[in-house]
């Protein structure tokens, strides 16, 4: 019978090496968003890979495209802190797929704090929360994001009147 040991310990290893990248992926998307760095933010994306953030209020479209709509309406926020956790990691078995597709699926709360509300305070006063579904695909760059839908599924806004949400 011949010892297969060697060789499931090399999958065993790939595949944490994937786990590992693809999670480092969902935490780069996070501090991107939450630091404002478009151009990094772009960067995370397969050159076909599109967001949706409609279900938030949003835009769905090119990475490119989202990257702009974010910019514009993160100015609104002073304070931003992206928490994606529960973070389940499915990879690819489709047809000749050999691993190179992941799908995580996370939950996230999004603590902000609007531009201008209660001067040196730092504490939040709008907050949401949600799931993602990330789609990603393994390149020459390594692992970039193909795909990410956001479903939020609550929100709680501050008591007092806070400027006017960007369309």
């Amino acid at each position: 019978m011949p010892n297969t040991e060697p060789m499931t310990q090399r999958v065993e290893l790939a595949t944490l090496r994937d786990r590992l990248a693809v999670d480092g992926m969902i935490t780069d998307y996070a501090v991107a968003v939450d630091d404002g760095d478009w151009e990094a933010y772009r960067s995370l994306f397969a050159p076909d890979g599109r967001a949706d953030y409609r279900s938030a209020g949003g835009i769905e479209g090119d990475a490119g495209s989202v990257a702009a709509w974010l910019a514009d309406s993160m100015r609104l926020f002073s304070m931003r802190q992206h928490l994606i956790v529960n973070r389940r990691v499915r990879f690819g078995i489709l047809e000749q797929d050999t691993g190179d597709t992941a799908r995580v699926q996370a939950d996230y709360i999004n603590p902000m704090r609007f531009a201008g509300n209660g001067e040196g305070s730092s504490a939040p006063d709008f907050v949401c929360g949600g799931r993602y579904a990330f789609g990603l695909l393994r390149t020459d760059d390594g692992w970039r994001l193909r795909e990410v839908v956001v479903q939020e599924k609550w929100r709680r806004l501050p008591e007092r009147t806070a400027p006017a949400m960007i369309d």
